[in-house]
């Protein structure tokens, strides 16, 4: 699958792109694009388009991720100054990232805030609700709204859904989700226990467990607001607008 480098903004400080569905941030197979490498090279290709000369590689920071299923908005930083920046935003919280997620369902309430707790199996990389004082669990927090999807194309925001990707398409809602907290596959353990499975979740929703064929994940980090590390500029990036 070869993917194209969407950049949404750069200059000698950050660069901002959008991760397309089913390539990883960064990848230990040799031989396996990902994004991370796709930046570098833009990088070095951008500073120095001559080959005669020998340089050093470029310097890159991987501030947060993505799952691999997962399409969205990251910020990498091009300075060891900005990386510390935007690292001290992103642990104290300041960062505001939102989702995109298309579930099976109706939610009972057009808004609400879900606070669970969660535990990590590393065996199977996948996380379970749990109780409070379970071993290694963590609390788990984020809000949500439902969004007015006979306005939105499902297709331009997942570019691999069709109406056979969900077992009825007019039982379908698509949200607004916020994250208070960054736990392993949160939006989907937390969704699949509301009973709002995501549609092609093949870990979390039954349905996508059973199909056959290529699966696509209908989860988008589809707005990103941060500091700009240098300037303090408040920025936000947006890839869809689903109202």
């Amino acid at each position: 699958m070869k993917h194209n480098l969407q950049i949404l903004y750069e200059d000698k400080h950050i660069i901002v792109c959008f991760k397309p569905h089913g390539i990883a941030v960064q990848s230990r197979k040799a031989g396996v694009p990902d994004l991370e490498h796709m930046v570098l090279n833009h990088i070095a290709s951008s500073s120095h388009p001559s080959a005669s000369k020998k340089y050093s590689n470029p310097y890159l920071a991987v501030i947060h991720r993505l799952d691999q299923p997962v399409a969205g908005i990251l910020v990498f930083a091009k300075t060891r100054e900005a990386a510390k920046t935007l690292n001290r935003q992103l642990t104290a919280g300041s960062f505001g990232k939102r989702y995109l997620a298309l579930v099976e369902g109706i939610p009972a309430q057009e808004q609400g805030f879900l606070t669970d707790y969660i535990t990590k199996d590393g065996r199977t990389n996948t996380s379970r609700i749990c109780e409070k004082n379970t071993a290694d669990a963590k609390e788990a927090r984020l809000s949500y709204r439902v969004l007015p999807g006979q306005n939105v194309s499902y297709s331009e925001i997942f570019p691999h859904f069709t109406s056979k990707s969900a077992e009825n398409i007019d039982s379908c809602t698509l949200l607004e989700v916020t994250l208070d907290t960054g736990r392993h596959h949160q939006i989907r353990v937390q969704l699949a226990h509301m009973n709002c499975p995501i549609i092609g979740d093949t870990k979390y929703n039954p349905h996508a467990k059973a199909a056959s064929g290529w699966q696509t994940l209908c989860l988008c980090a589809y707005k990103l607001s941060f500091c700009h590390p240098v300037t303090g500029k408040n920025m936000t990036f947006c890839s869809f607008n689903p109202e």
